[in-house]
């Protein structure tokens, strides 16, 4: 029988190290290719994840069952902790950009793949996040609006934008067929 997250949660806050290791395995895997796109770094999505996770057991953690799910807490966790990292850049006037090479990009080193790295790095980051937790996490909408505290409404929005902008950037890559993303 599986323990419910709630359950595991608190077993893994007594030193359980099954339940943590559990509640890491379920949820490690989605959340770090979120850090990593938004952040182009392994070492930072490594570091932003693992906060996170400690975070989760500290006994004073804002997690709450009964607000939102273990795995939509994660999720802002990390764009909060990813957040902190880019006030931090932005106030110490370092210009640190993040490398956009994709692992689909190394693989196959396509133009194409490259191209649509850069063109979602170059989006705004409040229609990135959105972008990314939508098609690559694949999280709903009213779970990306409790990750970012939007409202639905805004977050379409912006998701609208960000998939017109990649449109209009990525068109020449797809001359002859009808643009739908």
């Amino acid at each position: 029988m599986r323990k419910a997250p709630e359950q595991l949660l608190r077993d893994a806050r007594k030193g359980g190290e099954a339940a943590f290791l559990r509640i890491f395995e379920d949820h490690h895997l989605p959340l770090f290719r979120f850090a990593w796109r938004l952040t182009g770094s392994t070492a930072d999505a490594e570091d932003i994840v693992q906060e996170c996770f400690l975070s989760l057991l500290r006994s004073d953690s804002s997690f709450d069952p009964a607000r939102c799910a273990i795995r939509t807490y994660l999720f802002g966790a990390v764009r909060n902790q990813w957040l902190k990292r880019l006030r931090r850049r932005e106030g110490g006037g370092e210009v640190d950009l993040p490398d956009v090479r994709t692992p689909e990009a190394e693989a196959v080193r396509g133009e194409t793949a490259e191209a649509v790295a850069r063109a979602i790095a170059s989006l705004p980051d409040t229609q990135r996040e959105v972008l990314l937790l939508a098609h690559y996490e694949q999280l709903s909408l009213a779970e990306i609006a409790e990750i970012t505290h939007l409202e639905i409404g805004a977050v379409k929005s912006r998701l609208q934008r960000a998939r017109a902008t990649l449109r209009e950037t990525l068109a020449a890559y797809a001359p002859d067929t009808e643009r739908t993303i």
